[in-house]
């Protein structure tokens, strides 16, 4: 590489580093025009546009990066969050599932950042899909990603709302009970286990479910709503 393009290279780097990507995007598009299969160059120039808005760009410049370093796990997960902004939930699941093939056979293998994040952005794609009405595949978006880390309870509480949604309630009030035991101060997930309960006929139990919950979390706003309100009801 001759000299002035590591000083481009260089320069642009430490600019992108320190978040100035106005600056930092001219020279590393200069760079670029020299040297076009750099994918790190390319992978910042993709975050670049991405924060600019132009999505359409961004994946074309992740994608460009993985062609160049298909184990570019950072660029994986630039395109799977842009595919998945873009409405390209297809695409999106096929990035995230070549690349925890590409990165670990299984995922007990999976280095515990990287399962982390491909488990976070399984939780996105599900609660994008549950945004659009589509149970389903959010259940096993829900599922994939608590196949990567289990101990989301989170996770675990969004589950069960999509298998409610479907009348699944048995399996809904399991997943309700293990978020509880794994995150026993995470009060979202005693809401919906007495709102499954409810939908399901037993109002005891439900009532019995919120108090606690209200006793636990006195500032859980939504346990006293459907408190009441099942109160009015009696």
């Amino acid at each position: 590489m001759d000299s002035p393009f590591k000083e481009l290279h260089k320069e642009g780097t430490a600019l992108f580093d320190e978040g100035k990507y106005s600056e930092a995007e001219p020279l590393l598009r200069e760079f670029l025009l020299a040297y076009p299969n750099y994918a790190d160059v390319l992978n910042k120039l993709g975050v670049i546009s991405h924060l600019s808005g132009h999505l359409n760009e961004a994946a074309d410049f992740f994608e460009r990066a993985l062609s160049v370093n298909p184990r570019y796990t950072e660029a994986s997960l630039n395109l799977a969050i842009t595919c998945n902004e873009m409405g390209n939930f297809s695409r999106a699941q096929e990035v995230f599932a070549k690349a925890a093939q590409i990165a670990h056979p299984t995922p007990e293998a999976m280095d515990p950042f990287v399962s982390g994040k491909f488990a976070n952005e399984h939780y996105r794609l599900g609660n994008a899909y549950m945004d659009f009405g589509m149970p389903d595949e959010a259940i096993q978006e829900y599922r994939k990603a608590l196949r990567l880390n289990g101990s989301f309870s989170d996770v675990r509480t969004r589950l069960a709302i999509a298998l409610r949604s479907k009348g699944l309630y048995e399996e809904a009030e399991a997943e309700l009970k293990t978020a509880k035991e794994l995150k026993p101060n995470y009060g979202p997930a005693s809401v919906q286990l007495g709102l499954t309960y409810y939908m399901r006929g037993e109002n005891e139990l439900a009532r019995k479910e919120w108090e606690d919950a209200i006793r636990a979390f006195p500032d859980l706003q939504d346990a006293r709503t459907y408190l009441r309100l099942l109160r009015k009801k009696g």
